[in-house]
């Protein structure tokens, strides 16, 4: 029944920070969007992560929105030992890897940081 994801949603404390977050260190890109161009996703691939504010989310919105309650994974074709050396030397945080894991698909060499809310970011490689 269920094909793929399309997009999903992260409640946010600060816009501008968020933005930054995945622009500058994951290479995403920021949409305006919406009746005024009111809101904003973050564009990859073929998927876009929508963001709503703390306490201007936009309805229907999950029952309770937290920021940082996050954990999602992106698959890239950059070998993540390399891609953890230029996260690091642009100020990031890599909090474990890379490691080992688990994918939908395959078996995932993968690195963990947060972005600005503290959800937890795993940037992996399928091998």
């Amino acid at each position: 029944m269920i094909r793929s994801l399309d997009h999903l949603v992260l409640t946010v404390q600060n816009l501008d920070a968020t933005i930054a977050f995945y622009r500058d260190a994951l290479g995403m890109e920021a949409r305006r969007f919406g009746e005024n161009s009111e809101r904003i996703a973050l564009h990859f691939g073929s998927q876009k992560i929508n963001l709503h504010e703390v306490g201007k989310e936009f309805e229907p919105k999950a029952t309770v929105p937290t920021p940082g309650s996050g954990d999602l994974c992106f698959l890239t074709d950059e070998p993540v030992d390399r891609l953890s050396t230029r996260l690091q030397s642009a100020g990031q945080i890599i909090i474990d890897g890379p490691v080992q894991r688990s994918g939908a698909k395959a078996r995932l060499m993968s690195i963990y940081l947060r972005d600005p809310d503290g959800n937890l970011i795993e940037i992996a490689n399928e091998i």
